[in-house]
């Protein structure tokens, strides 16, 4: 049974992974397009056209969403993105109606995975594309794969003592009939927790194994 976001009739994902490196991108493709909306938070957020989904703005629907790992480097894989969705006549017509331009419509976020193996490999345009090749209805699949490949959790204490994140996805249908999806690249600073009991699954590793609370670190002023 796909429990993944791709229960969500007509979003087709794909990954790019490059394990030798740890980093990819990850595609979302709409291809008679969707209506968007963002919600643009943290520090330093690195995003391309994402303003346009605000509702204020004139386009109302989105062909493609990327995330992807390799810092601002990665926004580079949405033109990928872009150029494979053109090839296919998917996109915004505009212009004359007798020769009209395709134009689509790929919003894009980024994670910081630089370093994790090196920071000279990141993705582009041929990764962006070769995501969408690989774009299926499939149940997605998760894990360090796509722009969760080089994605880590609980760097409190530093790179070194950080755990292994990713990308997941979840979907619920409800009795109405509508379905609820999401996927999430998870590249936290923090740590994870079991919600039902409170007990730390990944924190900054310590040397003699376990982990440390990301919160009580913090408490604390560091590791």
């Amino acid at each position: 049974m796909n429990q993944t976001i791709t229960t969500v009739a007509g979003l087709e994902a794909g990954h790019y992974t490059d394990l030798e490196h740890a980093t990819g991108c990850t595609v979302f493709l709409c291809r008679e397009g969707a209506v968007g909306g963002v919600d643009v938070r943290g520090g330093s957020p690195g995003t391309r056209e994402t303003d346009l989904l605000r509702p204020v703005h004139r386009v109302e629907q989105v062909h493609a969403v990327v995330l992807s790992g390799g810092s601002a480097f990665g926004l580079d894989a949405a033109s990928g993105v872009v150029a494979y969705l053109e090839s296919q006549g998917i996109g915004f017509k505009v212009g004359p109606k007798e020769a009209p331009v395709i134009v689509p419509i790929v919003s894009a976020a980024i994670l910081y995975d630089l370093g994790l193996i090196t920071s000279e490999v990141r993705p582009g345009l041929e990764e962006g594309r070769s995501a969408c090749l690989a774009a299926s209805s499939a149940p997605m699949t998760e894990g360090s794969v796509g722009a969760g490949t080089g994605a880590t959790v609980a760097k409190l204490g530093g790179a070194e003592r950080a755990v292994k994140g990713g990308i997941g996805s979840a979907a619920i249908t409800l009795t109405t009939g509508q379905t609820v999806a999401a996927a999430v690249a998870v590249n936290a600073v923090g740590g994870i927790w079991d919600y039902t009991n409170g007990l730390v699954l990944a924190g900054p590793r310590r040397a003699g194994g376990g982990f440390d609370d990301s919160v009580a670190l913090l408490l604390e002023g560091g590791a």
